[in-house]
């Protein structure tokens, strides 16, 4: 078989994966604390019929020699974690890290998550949970009767108590951060787990040694850029194309060469 069929093929392929990738961006280009993937692609092994500078003959050697490709393949799949928009919303659980960090969430298994998505609620304990009812860590609750809550950029959480004027501190949103974030695991639900690519985390105060301070009734937007993904979208097309092209043209000289034998 024409050995350009099977080249074109893992392009096809790799292709494949790269449009399924986009479509996950734009999928979450509303999703709070999204961060958008990019595939990496690499060559594969290559056929050697001449060294590169192997000899000619007895007083010269080749410039240059004969590889032949083997084609292409998506190697790994990462996160780009550039800051999103901040969106104003006015809600007092909503918080945003304007920086680096992540928030942290205790997950059903007793181990931590750790997300850029700051959407936070109360479950009917008055803890300050995630949407999906995971309690975020440290544990704060808040005491019934609260008529006001504020979270200062150094993660303090305030209550303001109905016949108290003076407010009450319920706890500290600490943050943390990686080494390398984009060796963090994902997981589903905005959220990540730490790995070996990712380093240990590191917890601090918001706002010190590096890490983004806390923006109380705001959100981040998802990083997703619309545009760049559609420019990605019609450049994998066109590569698409191009690879079906390559198919179809092997085939019609396979087709010559078996009507003319």
């Amino acid at each position: 078989m024409h050995a350009a069929l099977y080249v074109s093929k893992t392009g096809l392929s790799a292709q494949d994966t790269q449009l399924t990738t986009i479509s996950n961006n734009l999928a979450n280009a509303s999703t709070v604390g999204f961060k958008r993937d990019r595939a990496i692609f690499e060559d594969l092994l290559y056929q050697v019929h001449r060294q590169p500078g192997g000899q000619a003959n007895r007083d010269s050697e080749l410039p240059s020699g004969l590889q032949l490709g083997t084609g292409t393949r998506v190697v790994a799949t990462q996160k780009e974690f550039t800051e999103g928009s901040l969106q104003v919303t006015d809600q007092a659980l909503d918080a945003a890290i304007d920086g680096r960090g992540f928030f942290q969430i205790q997950l059903p298994d007793g181990e931590i998550g750790y997300t850029r998505n700051g959407q936070f609620q109360l479950n009917a304990d008055g803890e300050i949970v995630n949407s999906a009812g995971l309690l975020l860590e440290p544990t704060i609750t808040v005491p019934q009767n609260t008529n006001k809550i504020t979270i200062g950029t150094d993660g303090v959480v305030n209550a303001f108590i109905d016949g108290d004027p003076n407010p009450q501190a319920i706890g500290d949103i600490q943050i943390v951060d990686f080494v390398n974030p984009s060796g963090l695991e994902a997981v589903g639900g905005n959220l990540f787990r730490e790995s070996v690519a990712s380093g240990n985390p590191l917890t601090g105060t918001p706002g010190e040694n590096g890490l983004g301070e806390i923006q109380q009734g705001v959100l981040e937007n998802s990083n997703v850029d619309i545009v760049e993904e559609m420019v990605n979208m019609i450049t994998t097309q066109r590569v698409y194309e191009l690879n079906s092209k390559v198919v179809s043209t092997s085939d019609q000289m396979l087709q010559f060469i078996t009507q003319n034998l």
